[in-house]
């Protein structure tokens, strides 16, 4: 949920950061940039973002989508769930409190820790797990539903890995919702005002958005796919997409998220969620 402009704070100076490079990442640079970053940048995310995520706030998008009044994974009480890429755990935190049985995973220890934070506030205490999205560390068919908004799935190289991962780790007709940055974002500038209206990229270039520093070294990865990648690569996990939401900018909201802003929600759509099932 950043834009360019956010990325250019601490994280980026702590990381010696010198400026985008235009040219592909393995797996293995994608995860130690991620790495890096999220554990720079926590505390400076959380200053910012944390009191509009919530403690135990279940929150899709910047749209100000909320779980509690779309119900897009259905009756959460009783249920086995899993949250990939939590970051601070807002939303592990909201499932648990609804009778939910969750764990919540992610890259960062940064994160974790205040998601470990928030938990002890709170005290509503979901199972907290660093792990990698692409190497899920549980036995087959563990969970009913599996949830990301925003986590892990734009960071990795090869989405295809999360998505097997994440089939392997549900039961049959488990449920897979997830929120990423729309793709048709991906031509514009990160930039919430009139120059963020602007093409400037081709939708079917999946360069990934890397940053790097002085010796080269990736600092900051963000992998794009179109709409028909993510089709692909979920029906050919074992999975059936159920449908395709596009939050429309809701009237009167005036707050800017990075480069979400009602100028630009009110043309184009900022976010995607994938409702999506095991297929068997």
């Amino acid at each position: 949920m950043d834009s360019e402009q956010d990325r250019y704070s601490g994280a980026q100076t702590t990381l010696g950061t010198v400026g985008p490079a235009r040219r592909r990442v393995d797996a293995s640079e994608s995860v130690a940039a991620n790495i890096a970053w999220w554990d720079a940048d926590a505390d400076d995310y959380m200053a910012e973002h944390g009191d509009f995520l919530g403690a135990a706030d279940f929150l899709w998008c910047p749209e100000g989508l909320r779980e509690r009044d779309v119900q897009l994974l259905g009756e959460v009480a009783g249920k086995d769930i899993v949250e990939v890429g939590c970051g601070s755990a807002p939303c592990a935190r909201w499932l648990a409190g609804q009778g939910a049985r969750v764990t919540a995973l992610d890259l960062s220890a940064g994160m974790l820790r205040h998601a470990k934070h928030a938990n002890d506030v709170t005290g509503i205490t979901p199972t907290l797990i660093r792990a990698n999205a692409e190497y899920l560390p549980f036995a087959d068919g563990s969970f009913d539903i599996a949830c990301s908004a925003f986590g892990a799935v734009p960071f990795v190289a090869d989405v295809r890995t999360i998505f097997r991962e994440v089939a392997r780790v549900l039961r049959p007709r488990g449920r897979w919702v997830f929120a990423v940055t729309h793709p048709i974002r991906w031509i514009f500038p990160d930039d919430p005002g009139p120059a963020g209206l602007q093409v400037i990229n081709s939708y079917f270039d999946r360069t990934p958005y890397v940053e790097v520093d002085a010796d080269g070294r990736p600092t900051y990865v963000e992998h794009h796919r179109t709409l028909g990648d993510y089709v692909r690569a979920l029906t050919g996990s074992g999975f059936v997409v159920d449908d395709v939401i596009e939050p429309e900018w809701p009237e009167g909201q005036t707050r800017e998220w990075g480069q979400w802003s009602p100028l630009r929600g009110e043309l184009f759509p900022g976010t995607v969620i994938f409702s999506c099932r095991r297929s068997t």
